[in-house]
């Protein structure tokens, strides 16, 4: 079962960059003042803050297991398995002429 993402450290870490970004915007509102571009960074902040506080409380998925190496045999193929096989890219061959 997973654990909870409102009990661990990654919910804190999206919180304080989102408030980090918060700044930064605040900064940029105040340097170009209200225009189109930063009401909608002000808007997608915003957007992120409430995104981030719906994830507290939700499970996190259970990790997937890792995958284990599968060893390939390196022996060769018998040849006679192969004997009336084409040989793709260089034209049919069908045996010997009969």
């Amino acid at each position: 079962m997973g654990g909870l993402v409102g009990d661990a450290t990654q919910l804190r870490a999206v919180n304080r960059a989102i408030e980090e970004l918060q700044a930064r915007v605040g900064e940029a509102r105040n340097a170009y003042g209200n225009i189109p571009p930063i009401s909608r960074l002000v808007n997608d902040v915003e957007r992120l803050r409430i995104d981030a506080g719906d994830l507290v409380g939700v499970p996190t998925r259970v990790p997937e297991p890792a995958l284990t190496p599968i060893q390939i045999d390196n022996t060769p193929a018998d040849a006679l398995m192969w004997r009336d096989a084409d040989d793709e890219g260089i034209g049919g061959y069908h045996g010997t002429k009969r």
